[in-house]
């Protein structure tokens, strides 16, 4: 067995600075996964089984309903099935980044603090967020793509550019989670808050937000939530490339602006919140 000299364990240690400087971020995403990975199972099953279940409950249960009232037409010049869809596959997005920028968040600050560890390691606070936002962003566009092959594989889209809802629903669920990332980082308690995030945020969202009918059947002034909500933007944007929604060019550019916007506002707001958090 060997002994490194004293200049070679420095040379050593300085490569492992260079590194930890360079792919800090990685590595910090590199322990989610592996922690991910012990529930590959049910991960798998929930990943396939829940957009069969949605494709069958609103393509072939409510669908039909639709369908029937709508008449030939359907609604927005298509089947409900695949004017529905688009919103589906953004909806199962945002629903993970609603899961995981929360309580797992409070979890790595508090619970469980590997944050504080890995920012002994050293990671900085950057790397230890923009850790979690790689791997989030990472769960969002695996979960859409399996979104996405089975509701193909249905009919449902119709159209090759559909593929880009894949992108366009991670960006939605970033829009949505990064500015729950930020709120979660603040919290020192749990006091019940994800929970009235979940019914007073997430739920009426999925409602109000022209997913499951088109957000001018609203009342006009119930509308407003849909122009703010993260997940009107991406399925409207889904639709445009998922079957030619005919929408103005103006719209599309304030939907992307828009998700862009929250997107990256929400991610610096959390690195910001946790650098003062971890160096406090």
């Amino acid at each position: 067995m060997t002994t490194l000299e004293p200049l070679e364990l420095a040379e050593e240690a300085r490569r492992a600075a260079a590194r930890v400087r360079r792919f800090g971020a990685w590595y910090a995403a590199e322990h989610q996964i592996r922690v991910w990975r012990r529930y590959l199972g049910v991960n798998i099953a929930s990943a396939i089984g829940t957009p069969v279940l949605y494709l069958f409950a609103f393509g072939v249960g409510l669908g039909v309903l639709v369908t029937a009232n709508a008449g030939p037409a359907g609604v927005d010049g298509v089947s409900y099935l695949v004017f529905v869809a688009p919103a589906l596959i953004v909806t199962a997005a945002v629903t993970i980044a609603s899961g995981e920028f929360t309580y797992p968040v409070m979890q790595g600050f508090k619970w469980n603090p590997t944050y504080i560890g890995m920012n002994a390691a050293p990671l900085s606070a950057r790397q230890i967020i923009d850790g979690v936002v790689l791997f989030v962003g990472l769960r969002m566009l695996t979960a859409s793509v399996v979104y996405f092959a089975i509701m193909a594989a249905f009919g449902a889209s119709p159209s090759p550019a559909a593929a880009l809802t894949v992108l366009i629903a991670t960006l939605g669920g970033l829009a949505f989670g990064t500015p729950l990332l930020a709120y979660s980082a603040t919290l020192r308690e749990d006091r019940g808050q994800f929970a009235v995030v979940q019914r007073v945020i997430v739920l009426p969202l999925t409602l109000f937000s022209g997913t499951i009918f088109p957000l001018a059947q609203l009342p006009w002034f119930l509308q407003w939530i849909g122009w703010l909500s993260p997940l009107w933007h991406a399925s409207e944007l889904g639709r445009v490339v998922s079957y030619g929604a005919e929408r103005p060019g103006w719209l599309v550019a304030v939907h992307v602006g828009y998700l862009v916007l929250l997107a990256v506002a929400g991610w610096l707001l959390a690195v910001r919140i946790a650098t003062r958090r971890l160096d406090a």
